[in-house]
C-alpha cells in the first residue's frame, strides 16, 4: 500500500448499488466509506473498506447494466463458463479468519462456490455475492 492508499482498487458495477453496499457490509463485513445516490436512486459512486488496507469502488453505471447473475440467465455461454467454482473476473481478498468469514457470508446468503479448504498458499473459500460477482477469501499461512 502506498502512502496515499491501496495501489489497486477493484471497481465493480451493480444493478442495485445501494442494496449491494448493504449486502456487502452484512455478508462480507465491508465498511461503507462513501455512498453517492442520485435523485433516481441509482448509486453513482460508492466506496467500501475491505479490511486493513483494502478498498473497492462500486456504482450502477446505467439502467441497462446487467449483473453477472442476470447475464448468465440470458446468455448460454456465460451460464456454461460459470458452472465451475473458480473465480472468473473476480476479486481475491485476504482475511484474518477465513472460517469466521465463511460462516458470516454463508449465514447472510452468499452463494458458496467452494467450502473452506487448505492449499499451498493458505485456507480459502469462494463465494458469489447477491448479483453474481465472484470472490475468493483467503487466510495467509
Amino acid at each position: 500500500m502506498s502512502e496515499f492508499g491501496p495501489e489497486v482498487v477493484p471497481m465493480l458495477a451493480y444493478e442495485n448499488g445501494p442494496a449491494a453496499m448493504d449486502w456487502l457490509a452484512r455478508a462480507f463485513g465491508f465498511v461503507e466509506i462513501v455512498r453517492m445516490v442520485g435523485p433516481d436512486g441509482r448509486l453513482s459512486h460508492g466506496e467500501m473498506a475491505t479490511g486493513k488496507a483494502g478498498l473497492i469502488m462500486l456504482a450502477t453505471p446505467t439502467p441497462d447494466y446487467q449483473s453477472p447473475k442476470h447475464h448468465r440467465e440470458t446468455c448460454e455461454p456465460a451460464a456454461r463458463w460459470s458452472k465451475v467454482p473458480y473465480i472468473i473476473d473476480g476479486v481475491l481478498l485476504y482475511v484474518d479468519d477465513v472460517d469466521a468469514h465463511f460462516e458470516r457470508a454463508r449465514t447472510a446468503g452468499a452463494t458458496i462456490l467452494s467450502g473452506v479448504d487448505s492449499g499451498e498458499h493458505g485456507k480459502r473459500y469462494r463465494a458469489e455475492d447477491l448479483e453474481g460477482h465472484r470472490w475468493m477469501f483467503m487466510e495467509r499461512q
